[in-house]
């Protein structure tokens, strides 16, 4: 039995493309309106779904929604944090029949003009398709130091570890699934056990594991040269819980 959090379902527009695109996002302002505005040049492509963790500042006005061709706002109204939004967006994705999606994260980090590299290979039929902007063709901008040490000596390599596949990037919440892998037998990606950021890296060391198809794309992700750092992983709470989670998967605790 399928565990979604409880949440508001808001339409705005109906289905017109064979794959979706999901923006979990939380109070992110100025940001999340100019990345949907730069998104809705790619809505005849695939359709947009916000995964709303319950924002409190009026960015996500319906209107405004409308007019960057979103399709429909999921607004969670329970406990959680990223991986109850995803559950809610993957849940309601599949359940409209989409082939594939696509996640991106709400704070105006990433490349969109890579969206239409992720479609490519959905339609070629890859399972998972990971962002990273480490291989070549893409670019890592101003990231703080102390985030690509832990990147490039624990998450990456440990990961890669469990997986069996050489990952480059795996933080990286720019990435793509089939609905075959979403929809995979013993996978069981929506249950309550996925709260914080444990079905980001659940799916990253599944699809090789089942021998799924797996690749890496070439992505952007530029952090500001100045300023707050636009993510909701604090450095020493939200890295220990990081490590917590590598450790689980390690001894299995997220499998069915």
């Amino acid at each position: 039995m399928k565990q979604i959090p409880r949440h508001v379902k808001t339409l705005l527009k109906s289905k017109s493309n064979c794959y979706c695109i999901i923006v979990p996002v939380i109070n992110e302002g100025r940001q999340i309106r100019l990345q949907l505005k730069e998104m809705s040049n790619f809505s005849d492509k695939i359709d947009i779904i916000i995964a709303d963790g319950g924002s409190t500042d009026d960015s996500l006005d319906v209107n405004y929604l409308k007019s960057c061709n979103v399709r429909v706002l999921l607004t969670k109204n329970d406990k959680g944090k990223l991986s109850a939004q995803l559950r809610m967006a993957y849940s309601f994705a599949l359940e409209e029949g989409y082939e594939g999606i696509i996640t991106i994260d709400g704070n105006g980090k990433d490349s969109i003009d890579s969206i239409p590299i992720f479609i490519e290979k959905l339609a070629d039929g890859y399972d998972m398709i990971q962002g990273s902007r480490f291989v070549l063709g893409g670019d890592a901008v101003n990231t703080p130091k102390t985030r690509l040490l832990a990147i490039k000596l624990l998450h990456i390599p440990f990961i890669s570890m469990i997986a069996g596949f050489k990952y480059t990037d795996t933080t990286n919440g720019y990435r793509g699934y089939s609905k075959k892998y979403l929809e995979y037998p013993g996978l069981e990606p929506f249950r309550d056990i996925f709260d914080t950021y444990e079905l980001l890296a659940y799916l990253s060391v599944k699809a090789p594991m089942l021998g799924l198809k797996v690749c890496e794309v070439p992505v952007t992700r530029s952090y500001p040269v100045s300023g707050k750092v636009p993510t909701k992983i604090s450095p020493i709470k939200g890295n220990l819980l990081l490590i917590k989670i590598l450790w689980n998967l390690a001894f299995g605790k997220y499998n069915p």
